[in-house]
């Protein structure tokens, strides 16, 4: 007998569970269908486990520097194991978390494969689920409303598929029980960086081949010139406008060989691993969207401001429809589409979105770049400041780095902020929600930010647009 109930969500992921959960706060009947664990890639693959390591190899990069402090150490090593163990036990942590949110929120959670179906005896339309249960029976679940939120898996190269040895994507890398003396990471996005960061703090020598001009080809310029400065600084291996060839990688003595080009120049690479971090593809394939009417688009699900598939009662939300493919992004949409069956609008708006990469140091930011607001026509007044004028970053030993305001010089609005520095993906918040406000930089400018702080610089900067800045 199937399962009827108000809203189905095909994909137990952040976006997923969070829409499940708001679903039912507004009184709907909800259940979820989830091949594997709750909580999905940002919880078990992603987001939480690669920002455990980072902590880790943090505080060992900072426990090496101590003695700068004041404070002598002796006999201080690296036990990785332990490393491993402990991002587990926060992952574990948190997935019983999301499975007591479940219980308390009433909502059913079937494990299973699921696929749409097309109109059948349990529905004059598509949107149906068949599942296939973990243990080989089937079972039926018929919403009123879907929610496909089946998230995205690494993107591979062909002729460089991951194997779990040699080559590894981030889901492996993951995995790693010890680490390699070396890594050629191919992709220096932002899973690029943040892997190239946290494996050299913990001791390995690491070479970033990107084959765009510049590292995180999605973020301002200015910023990408400095991070790559403080990971060449830091002995890291950054090539720039190199793409690799992949019909040259072999395994020779225990070690990865592959060649790239750079124009006409030839670069011959080696090293114990090969991580490819080239970004994630939608999992829309086997989920049975040939059953309905869904388009998609450059392989996503195509979607409108309301989360709506082309099939209005079927919704799709998360890494599946591309975007920005973040954690925070997939369950604001998901709280759009809830919202929207309910008769409710939500706002949400991309460049309202903070985008954060938790390298060291850290990047993050919010709407247009400067190169983008130029090109979209506005004219522009920068407004940028420095940590080294701000004395908690002194106190830190993070000076470091700046923040960067672009507004429109007309209008006074806010277009975006860029930040690179310790901690900014804790202050990038504030402008997103001065964003969302339609703040002034000279509203910003206004708030009495405490002393000593890091988001000093955010008022500091904003002042910096018309010319008052005090500290510099």
């Amino acid at each position: 007998m199937a399962i009827t109930c108000d809203v189905a969500v095909l994909g137990g992921g952040t976006g997923g569970y969070i829409a499940a959960i708001r679903a039912a706060q507004l009184g709907k009947e909800v259940v979820i269908i989830e091949q594997d664990k709750l909580g999905g890639t940002c919880l078990h693959r992603g987001c939480i486990p690669s920002k455990a390591l980072l902590r880790s190899a943090e505080l060992y990069s900072q426990m090496k520097d101590s003695a700068s402090y004041g404070i002598e150490t002796s006999g201080l090593s690296l036990v990785f194991p332990k490393v491993q163990e402990r991002k587990l036990a926060i992952v574990d942590q948190l997935y019983k978390g999301v499975q007591y949110l479940m219980k308390k929120n009433k909502i059913t959670v079937i494990q299973g494969k699921g696929r749409v179906i097309g109109p059948s005896i349990f529905s004059p339309k598509s949107g149906a689920v068949a599942v296939e249960l973990n243990d080989g029976e089937m079972e039926t679940v018929v919403p009123t409303n879907l929610i496909i939120a089946t998230g995205s898996r690494p993107r591979s190269l062909p002729g460089l598929v991951p194997d779990g040895e040699h080559i590894l994507s981030s889901d492996e890398a993951l995995l790693l029980e010890d680490l390699p003396e070396s890594m050629i990471i191919v992709g220096g996005g932002v899973i690029g960086v943040e892997w190239a960061s946290l494996l050299q703090d913990f001791g390995v020598h690491v070479t970033v081949v990107e084959a765009a001009g510049q590292l995180l080809p999605a973020e301002d310029e200015e910023v990408a010139r400095e991070l790559q400065k403080h990971l060449l600084k830091r002995g890291i291996k950054v090539l720039t406008g190199v793409k690799v060839s992949p019909d040259t990688y072999a395994v020779m003595d225990g070690q990865v060989h592959i060649s790239a080009q750079q124009g006409e120049q030839t670069i011959e690479l080696q090293a114990d691993k090969l991580l490819i971090s080239v970004g994630r593809q939608a999992n829309v394939e086997n989920i049975g969207l040939e059953n309905t009417d869904i388009a998609l688009s450059n392989g996503f699900i195509r979607v409108n401001e309301h989360m709506q598939t082309t099939e209005p009662h079927i919704y799709a939300i998360g890494d599946c429809i591309g975007g920005l493919q973040l954690a925070h992004a997939a369950s604001h949409e998901g709280l759009v589409a809830v919202h929207h069956m309910a008769e409710e609008e939500l706002h949400y708006d991309e460049n309202q979105v903070p985008r954060c990469v938790y390298s060291r140091p850290e990047v993050a930011s919010v709407g247009l770049s400067e190169k983008e607001a130029k090109a979209k026509g506005h004219e522009v007044k920068i407004g940028k400041a420095p940590f080294s004028v701000i004395g908690k970053a002194l106190v830190h030993g993070d000076k470091e780095g700046f923040v960067k305001i672009v507004t429109d010089a007309n209008s006074q609005d806010i277009l975006g902020v860029q930040m690179i520095g310790n901690h900014v993906t804790e202050l990038i918040n504030q402008t997103a929600m001065a964003a969302i406000l339609d703040a002034t930089p000279w509203e910003l400018g206004q708030v009495a930010f405490a002393h000593p702080s890091l988001s000093e610089i955010i008022g500091e900067a904003a002042l910096v647009v018309d010319g008052q800045n005090i500290n510099f």
